[in-house]
């Protein structure tokens, strides 16, 4: 069990949570409960005060409204494993620890304001008290995913000038290899039951501190996170969000996307490093009142999950693409999801064919939704609105977005083009502040009165928005989002490899919808209604490498597996690739432009494998 559970057991407030009535016969219309319909959401427009902070005033409230008997009875928190341990905190509970934590961070580690602690941990309890401490002392919070190498810990630490790292017994061992090289780096502090040498042990600091805490005061524009974002070039980015881009603008995810109320639980599967987690496991439910529950697996199981969704009463489900690809596959009539009534999906386009299956097997549509690191919701289907397959709806009432061209000109409806949110004459409040200590990267986001997402699409006479691709070369597989030049970089480092090229690969599981046109019984003319199947495709990272002279004549496939294991030593596992293709000539490919225009265009249009394309001198191994 995690350091604080047991802690927690002493003063556990037990309730029997709410009876949802529920219901299935056949597809089912889902009813929203904070809004009449799409057009009511428009009206959203929240006062930003001068000074916020999410702990103070919005959590403690709800803890107040607990103790008037005013919320509906149930926890903030539920966390449970795959060892049927399980911990239960309400509002007042997590109010409770999260103050002797913070009192942990501003007297035995003497962190200030805006210092910076830099968090790694799986999905344990102690990962939110780490995130509402933080904003209770005002500290700024990185969150680092558990699958982060060495090389990536040493860049995070060093980029970040974090003063504070919290980890627990697995990846101790490896900040200990580079702290040395992080002269900002003054306390460590280990989740774990055990000790270590030269770090402070979390739960001993925790079980001995006061639950006497004063919030500071937080300005809303105050820097209140920083997530590590992966970019075409270059290394990651350090994104930057304040009190109030995430703290009150999230409220329209939880409002209207997810539309929660304090009755509801809601269990989002996405993992701790990612501003997902931040979205949809934080700010989005604690905005409303509703419940966060967590299943700490160590690795996703649909079995697992369905099970999970059958015993627990969750109203509110979110997951990646992926997994829905992975459920349906399983034998959906078996289970039986007695109190679940809201699906939702994000971090890539999921199939619509995944979409159907789904909605035959439980009644429930899945409502997409569109954002990313650097915004809050930018787009997405709610509820009461025509789901068209393909599409993740109309632009979210946080932002005015539109297609534009690549000087920001506004293109006319159903022209592909780059999708934009406007910012002048004023910069919505739930953009993120800025790539931080880069402003050459900040500026580059910006063309004319709009900030650019990065991705192209084209929107329709109705509104709707349809994603058409990256408009750089960031590859989304299986939801991790993956920046080419850092398994270039990797692979580079490697003595066999003398040049790279990675890029996206077509894959029936994994992420990227690249939608190919194929004719019913093969190519044909005509309108798409009519004569045009979307094919969607999930991706996987695909390495292209010359290798160096004296690796020429060595055995491929054993090479090949070398350099996977390589890039997985070097950076985060998740990033290494799937494919490897050896290049004796390497002509055109030294443009990772023309390799991924040509890896889908075999992949799909040929109807074959990449693979089995012929290109002079290239061995192909796939694992």
């Amino acid at each position: 069990m995690s350091a604080i559970g047991k802690l927690s057991f002493h003063r556990k407030i037990i309730r029997t949570f709410p009876t949802f009535k529920y219901h299935i016969r056949g597809h089912r219309v889902s009813i929203p409960q904070n809004f009449t319909d799409y057009e009511s959401i428009k009206q959203y427009n929240p006062q930003i005060p001068e000074n916020f902070n999410f702990a103070k005033d919005v959590l403690d409230v709800w803890a107040e409204q607990e103790k008037r008997g005013q919320r509906a009875d149930g926890p903030a928190l539920w966390w449970v494993n795959d060892r049927k341990e399980e911990v239960r905190w309400s509002f007042d509970e997590l109010g409770f620890h999260s103050r002797r934590l913070a009192n942990v961070l501003s007297g035995v580690c003497s962190l200030n304001q805006q210092d910076r602690v830099f968090l790694v941990l799986p999905k344990v309890p102690e990962w939110w008290l780490v995130n509402v401490a933080c904003l209770r002392t005002g500290t700024v919070l990185l969150p680092g995913t558990y699958q982060l190498t060495a090389r990536d810990i040493l860049h995070r630490l060093q980029t970040s000038r974090a003063r504070c790292v919290i980890t627990d017994e697995s990846l101790a061992p490896v900040l200990d290899s580079v702290a040395s090289q992080c002269s900002s780096l003054q306390h460590k502090l280990l989740v774990s039951p055990t000790k270590r040498d030269g770090w402070m042990n979390f739960g001993d600091l925790l079980r001995n501190a006061s639950s006497d805490h004063e919030c500071v005061n937080t300005r809303s524009d105050d820097p209140m996170t920083i997530f590590f974002t992966s970019g075409t070039t270059g290394s990651p980015k350090m994104t930057q969000h304040s009190h109030s881009s995430y703290g009150i603008g999230l409220t329209v995810n939880g409002r209207y996307w997810l539309d929660l109320t304090e009755r509801d639980v809601l269990w989002n599967t996405s993992d701790t490093g990612w501003a997902k987690s931040a979205w949809s496991s934080v700010f989005a439910p604690w905005t409303q009142g509703a419940c966060v529950f967590i299943h700490h697996m160590p690795r996703f199981n649909s079995h697992t999950v369905l099970e999970t969704l059958s015993n627990y009463p969750i109203t509110t489900f979110c997951t990646a693409p992926t997994a829905y690809r992975m459920l349906v596959q399983e034998d959906l009539s078996k289970y039986h999801f007695n109190t679940l009534q809201h699906c939702l999906s994000a971090g890539e386009p999921i199939n619509p064919d995944v979409m159907r299956k789904w909605k035959d097997a439980t009644g429930l549509d899945i409502y997409e939704g569109y954002g990313q690191t650097e915004t809050v919701l930018i787009a997405g289907t709610f509820k009461g609105m025509k789901i068209n397959a393909g599409s993740f709806g109309k632009a979210s009432p946080a932002y005015d977005v539109q297609v534009v061209d690549e000087a920001g000109n506004v293109l006319p409806r159903g022209v592909e083009g780059n999708i934009g949110i406007r910012v002048k004459p004023h910069k919505p409040f739930c953009l993120f502040t800025e790539y931080t200590d880069d402003l050459v990267r900040t500026a580059e986001c910006y063309v004319g009165d709009f900030y650019l997402t990065g991705d192209r699409g084209r929107m329709d006479q109705d509104g709707y928005l349809w994603f058409e691709g990256r408009a750089d070369d960031v590859i989304l597989s299986a939801g991790y989002r993956i920046g080419p030049f850092e398994v270039e970089n990797a692979l580079i480092e490697h003595q066999a490899v003398a040049e790279s090229a990675v890029v996206s690969s077509p894959d029936p599981i994994r992420g990227e919808v690249h939608d190919t046109e194929i004719g019913i019984g093969g190519p044909v003319g005509g309108s798409l209604p009519f004569d045009l199947i979307p094919v969607p495709h999930g991706s996987v990272v695909k390495a292209f490498v010359v290798l160096t002279p004296e690796y020429k004549s060595q055995d491929q496939d054993q090479l090949v597996k070398k350099l996977q294991t390589h890039v997985k030593e070097v950076t985060a596992p998740y990033k290494y690739p799937r494919k490897v293709n050896i290049i004796f000539l390497w002509s055109s490919y030294q443009r990772r432009s023309v390799v991924k225009s040509e890896e889908w265009s075999y992949g799909t249009k040929n109807g074959a494998d990449p693979e089995s394309v012929s290109v002079k001198g290239r061995l192909s191994v796939v694992t």
